[in-house]
């Protein structure tokens, strides 16, 4: 596996792949990987001739206050995980190379709608900085595909409506959530949990599926809603939000059949997010 950190070393490294015509597939990271991350690897390498991974921690999409210098960094590590997985290449930038006018007043992509509320009401700015940074890359790898991860619903959504409505010629698949024994879906974040709050922090699993069975039995959104958020709060949580939403994130009506649900929740030192789709009933 190659490691660049230079935008120049990146296009020498795949002018041969392009020329060649051969499938190219990203896996954006921003490292300290888990085994979510090499499903993605996983995923990509077996649709695509060329893996590229990049591991960048991204600061546009971090608000004031969050975990920006706190983040876990594991670059060895990271490197040695893409390398057992298959991946081909590693792009490594620096902040310099990436935003070299500086953080101050950079372009930005900016994604109406789907980008709003949800993680993107309780985070200013992320889905900016996401969007960003993430057409920063498909401009420099020029990919045939992209892969995300699931447990990300909401950016997963804003990255698929980024690439349709600039024409980006780049397939955007989507890998499915990646769960540790108990239930909790697999995060970087999980590491900031203590031993005790790890034991208790599956319970939102648990909380999700149990709605899920009472809204596919026809019981009322609302009151399914306001038990999910006492259930949460009493397991040690603190709830940003609970929602229920049409696939594409649409507030859901009564002709809505396929939807999911969604939550991201306080734990210690560690903000979970986790969604479960569903099959809603007729009415």
């Amino acid at each position: 596996m190659h490691t660049l950190q230079a935008i120049q070393s990146l296009n020498d490294a795949l002018s041969g792949p392009r020329q060649r015509g051969q499938r190219i597939a990203l896996v954006p990271t921003m490292g300290n990987l888990h085994a979510g991350h090499l499903a993605l690897v996983q995923h990509a390498r077996e649709r695509a001739d060329v893996v590229v991974a990049s591991l960048f921690v991204n600061p546009l999409q971090f608000s004031p206050g969050e975990d920006l210098d706190a983040y876990p960094r594991t670059f060895a590590d990271d490197q040695a995980a893409l390398e057992s997985a298959g991946c081909d290449m590693l792009f490594a930038p620096r902040t310099s190379t990436l935003y070299p006018n500086g953080l101050s007043t950079p372009t930005q992509v900016h994604v109406p709608d789907v980008s709003e509320g949800l993680c993107g009401g309780s985070r200013p700015g992320h889905f900016d900085g996401v969007a960003t940074v993430v057409s920063m890359l498909f401009h420099l790898v020029a990919p045939t595909l992209a892969c995300f991860g699931e447990k990300d619903y909401q950016q997963l959504a804003v990255i698929r409506k980024m690439a349709a409505d600039l024409h980006m010629p780049i397939k955007i698949e989507g890998v499915p959530i990646v769960r540790a024994e108990d239930g909790l879906a697999l995060s970087s974040r999980n590491g900031y949990l203590s031993t005790e709050e790890r034991a208790r922090a599956p319970a939102l699993y648990r909380t999700l599926r149990a709605m899920r069975e009472q809204l596919m039995h026809g019981e009322s959104h609302t009151d399914v809603l306001e038990q999910g958020h006492r259930t949460l709060q009493e397991a040690g949580f603190t709830p940003d939000y609970l929602a229920l939403r049409d696939t594409h994130l649409n507030p859901v009506t009564t002709r809505t059949r396929k939807a999911v649900l969604l939550a991201a929740a306080g734990l210690g030192p560690a903000r979970l997010i986790d969604n479960l789709t569903l099959e809603l009933p007729a009415y």
